[in-house]
């Protein structure tokens, strides 16, 4: 091999090394700072809504491992393998909806510098695009509380969306959260009785 090929062959190596590490160190970082806020033994313990900051928390260190290169569902995943959930279906039900809320995040333009440091602080980001311009961005039960509240802070529970979106609103089941329902039963993140209410509320 003539040894400019080779050269530029080793600059190339160091290069991709360099690269690989840098991910490596952003996703241990951001993993290491998400795992807390959805730790489940801390989630239990919170009171009415008490894991709505800390959804918010989450996307913001998603989006923040994003710009530096870092993808979000390595963040997530990993984030689940440190709370001891890797290779399970609430695992990935878990790391699903924290790259789900990063998406509507990016979709609603609450992805801001502003909005990043609000959520950072576990506070509402804003919504900059489309018909709820100017709305604040909340966080909603897919399943409502008012049918299972022992999902009040089950993070696969939990999805961003517009305020007045929110709050216009029913109770009301539909087919998204009888499957969503079944999924977190069969993940054990639904008990039986939960499971059966939804059941009987999807059918009013």
């Amino acid at each position: 091999m003539p040894a400019a090929r080779f050269l530029l062959l080793a600059i190339s190596c160091l290069i991709a090394a360099s690269c690989t590490g840098k991910e490596s160190a952003t996703l241990t970082r951001e993993s290491a700072m998400v795992a807390p806020l959805i730790d489940p033994a801390k989630l239990a313990t919170l009171g009415d809504r008490g894991a709505n900051p800390r959804i918010q928390k989450s996307v913001a260190i998603l989006w923040a491992a994003k710009q530096a290169g870092t993808d979000p569902a390595k963040v997530a995943a990993d984030a689940v393998t440190r709370i001891g959930w890797s290779g399970t279906e609430k695992g990935k039900l878990t790391a699903d909806a924290l790259v789900r809320n990063l998406t509507i995040a990016e979709r609603l333009g609450a992805v801001t510098p502003a909005d990043i440091e609000a959520m950072k602080r576990g506070r509402a980001p804003t919504v900059r695009t489309g018909p709820y311009t100017g709305d604040i961005v909340s966080v909603d039960h897919i399943i409502p509380r008012a049918v299972v509240p022992e999902l009040d802070n089950v993070i696969a529970n939990l999805e961003f969306m517009p305020l007045k979106m929110n709050r216009s609103k029913n109770d009301k089941v539909g087919a998204r959260q009888l499957d969503l329902a079944r999924k977190l039963h069969d993940a054990g993140l639904l008990g039986e009785a939960g499971l059966q209410r939804v059941k009987a509320a999807s059918v009013r």
